[in-house]
């Protein structure tokens, strides 16, 4: 790693770190939501650095039901090795009506399961602002976003009305029933992602290293989540294969692709 790689990182970092405190000093209530992949195993990080070797607000994990075996098995690990004060929220009502991969498209299933329950985990918890770990790069929906985005008292998102934030001045007051989600990695790119969980170690499920050809490079649902053919099985051969690729980044999960700005609609509903 060159010296400019890691004052890029350091960068990155240390504005990831100013975001957290920020948000830990502006609202009362926060949660953080974990899926166990990179991208919030690396906020886990992230928050320990902030604050001094703890994550001092619940970390949320919306189960679908459709995770896989070894991303439960990690949580599991990771909720004890880092003394997360772990919240696992499922849409039972969804759940109990029907609703699945087998028998509805990914979109509504994606909006049932994910979105409604994280829906139903605010209005239990009442938290005012979520840290979540969105990057710019990820999707053209998403580079629309704010370090500090507003959502409505019905969650929706009006990604044609974002606030400025000159001078590190944010959207950090909510009126009853709204919150803002708070995004410390927005910046951040896969490949700065992936140097950074390199160079700090970080612990990460094995799911996304090659084995038999095969990878995932993005973590979601099981009957939704397609592999990648590689044979990065290393951090470095990773990172090597994502500076030559032009696939996107989620072009494996079917949620995205089901019908023209799939993303758009599920982001604008309230969708992380």
């Amino acid at each position: 790693m060159t010296n400019l790689t890691r004052t890029h990182l350091d960068r990155l970092e240390n504005q990831s770190v100013f975001i957290f405190r920020e948000a830990y000093h502006s609202f009362k209530n926060i949660a953080m939501p974990w899926s166990m992949g990179k991208d919030s195993n690396v906020l886990i990080w992230l928050a320990y650095k902030a604050f001094f070797g703890r994550v001092p607000f619940p970390v949320l994990h919306i189960d679908t039901t459709y995770e896989f075996p070894e991303m439960l098995e990690f949580r599991e690990w990771a909720t004890a090795h880092y003394k997360l004060n772990l919240v696992v929220k499922i849409n039972e009502e969804a759940r109990a009506r029907g609703v699945g991969y087998e028998t509805h498209d990914p979109v509504t299933v994606t909006h049932e399961l994910k979105t409604m329950a994280l829906q139903q985990a605010m209005a239990q918890y009442g938290w005012d602002a979520l840290i979540t770990g969105i990057r710019r790069d990820e999707d053209p929906t998403r580079a629309k976003e704010r370090y500090f985005s507003p959502r409505n008292a019905q969650f929706e998102w009006d990604y044609k009305d974002q606030p400025p934030e000159f001078w590190g001045q944010f959207a950090t007051t909510t009126a009853k029933g709204e919150h803002v989600r708070v995004q410390p990695l927005l910046d951040w790119t896969e490949v700065d992602i992936w140097r950074y969980i390199q160079r700090e170690n970080i612990p990460i499920p094995k799911m996304y290293f090659a084995k038999n050809g095969q990878r995932y490079r993005s973590l979601g649902c099981r009957p939704i989540t397609k592999t990648i053919k590689s044979n990065a099985d290393t951090i470095d051969a990773i990172i090597a294969e994502l500076e030559t690729t032009r696939t996107s980044e989620r072009a494996g999960r079917a949620q995205d692709h089901h019908e023209r700005n799939a993303m758009q609609k599920l982001r604008a509903k309230g969708f992380l």
